[in-house]
This record gives structure tokens, C-alpha cells and sequence, in this order.
């Protein structure tokens, strides 16, 4: 441990890079430790002044005969400078450890400013500048044709709207016959249609008797106020209609019901 504190103490001072820095420069301090192998050193933390301040960690580094300390700082104010190092530490391979003065470097900082100018005091204000003469005539234009054309959008949107023809009148299809419905195999769209017919022809002759009403509540309205009504015929009626509109009754002649419910809603509404 001696042979390294002799070491450390005779193997020169910190080393300063670059050798004329200025106010602002990036400042290396560097210093090289001969160890024998195994050993590492630990350099400790600087501390900022008011006048020099470190810009990172210290670096340790590798070198031919040992390690390199390298310190980065940077200076604020110009003259010479007097910075005191922190401790550096070793470290052996078996656990021993034992430390050193990092000592102190003295280093001189010029200032940026020259040094003709002893006391730099600030410029005045700068009279305000003065845009150039420009021809207003290509402003006037560019707003006037944007008015043009924003009255000529406004116009158009304004105008009458087109009047279209008129639609041709649809033809209005003829009624299928019941036996184009029975040949195409639909028993109960002919049963439907019946329903519909003689109900409508009820609503038409009562208006109480209106669709929404099922079949029982229609009649018991026709009961009532249609004592002359054909009521057990129109009973019987719809409701072989409703067996045969929902499936219920097959084999039934549903064209000769059907023709039943033309009949009765010619006589209930004529």
C-alpha cells in the first residue's frame, strides 16, 4: 500500500485538456494511477462551486500501466482556478481496500469577451423596422374577386329549384282471380283475402266493428247493432276462413268460400 500512495504521490499531477480553455469549454483533468493487477480505483464525486462545476461522473478508465481518472468540468468565470479533487479509493482482489488525496490542480480560464471592452454594458434598442412600400392594388383585387365569387355561390344557392315532371301514373294491376292462387297451390292467401274483404265491408257498414277486433268480438258488435244481419252465416263463414288461413282444415273448397264472402260483403256493405 505504500509502493502505491509513493506511486500516486510521484507519478505527476493532474493533467489539464485542452491546455488555453475559455469561459464555457469543456475542461478534462485527467490523472493516470500505475496498479498492479487485480487492483481497481474508485474515484469520488466532485463537487460544484460557484465557479467550476462538473459536467458528469467521473470517469475511470483502463490504461497500459494501470488506470486513468478523468474528471469533466466546466468554468464560469475567467482567471485562475484552484480546484480541489476528491479522495480516490483502491480496491484489491482480496477485499483490502485503502484510499488517497485526490490532491489539487490549478488551471487558468480565459474570458470570451475581449479585452479592449472592460466593462460590456448593453446596446439600446433597435429603431422599429419599416416593412417596404408594396402596391395595395393586388390585395384590393385578390378580396374583391373573393366577394364576386362568394355573392355568385350565395346567388346560385338562392335560385329556384328545378320543377320536375311529373311521375306517370302507375296502372293499377287487376285483381288475380282465386284460381290462379288455388292452381299455384296458396289456399291461404285466398282465405285471407276473403277475411279481409268481409271484414272491411263490417267496418265500412259499422264502424265499430273495425279490423282490430278478433272474429268474436266483431260479430258480438254486429249481434248488437245489426239484429237483420245474416250473423250464423257470417260466423260459420269466417271462421272456416280462419281454419283454412291457418292450416287447419284441409280439403276444404276454398273457392266456393270465397265466393260466399263476395256475396255477403255486397249485401252487409252494398
Amino acid at each position: 500500500m505504500a509502493s502505491w500512495r509513493l506511486a500516486t504521490g510521484q507519478g505527476g499531477g493532474w493533467s489539464v485538456t485542452p491546455a488555453a480553455p475559455t469561459v464555457g469549454d469543456t475542461i478534462r483533468l485527467e490523472r493516470a494511477f500505475p496498479l498492479r493487477d487485480g487492483w481497481q480505483v474508485r474515484a469520488g464525486k466532485l463537487d460544484a462551486t460557484d465557479a467550476v462545476e462538473p459536467l458528469a461522473d467521473a470517469a475511470v478508465l483502463r490504461s497500459a500501466d494501470g488506470w486513468v481518472v478523468r474528471y469533466a468540468v466546466v468554468a464560469w468565470k475567467p482567471g485562475a482556478h484552484k480546484l480541489a479533487l476528491p479522495p480516490l479509493w483502491l480496491l484489491g482482489p482480496d477485499g483490502r481496500a485503502d484510499s488517497t488525496a485526490g490532491g489539487t490542480t490549478t488551471f487558468r480560464v480565459a474570458s470570451v469577451i475581449p479585452d479592449s471592452l472592460r466593462s460590456p454594458s448593453p446596446e439600446g434598442l433597435l429603431a422599429p423596422l419599416r416593412a417596404a412600400h408594396q402596391d395595395p392594388l393586388p390585395p384590393l383585387a385578390a378580396v374583391a374577386l373573393a366577394a364576386g365569387l362568394l355573392a355568385a355561390g350565395v346567388a346560385r344557392r338562392r335560385r329556384r329549384p328545378r320543377a320536375l315532371e311529373p311521375a306517370p301514373p302507375v296502372p293499377l294491376e287487376r285483381e288475380v282471380p282465386d284460381t290462379r292462387w288455388l292452381a299455384a297451390g296458396e289456399p291461404k292467401a285466398v282465405a285471407a283475402r276473403a277475411i279481409w274483404r268481409l271484414r272491411a265491408a263490417l267496418a265500412r257498414a259499422l264502424p265499430e266493428a273495425h279490423p282490430a277486433l278478433d272474429t268474436g268480438e266483431c260479430l258480438a258488435v254486429v249481434e248488437r247493432a245489426r239484429s237483420d244481419a245474416p250473423l250464423r252465416e257470417l260466423r260459420e263463414l269466417l271462421e272456416q276462413l280462419d281454419r283454412v288461413a291457418f292450416a287447419s282444415a284441409h280439403g276444404t273448397d276454398v273457392a266456393a268460400l270465397s265466393a260466399v264472402a263476395r256475396r255477403l260483403a255486397r249485401d252487409v256493405a252494398p
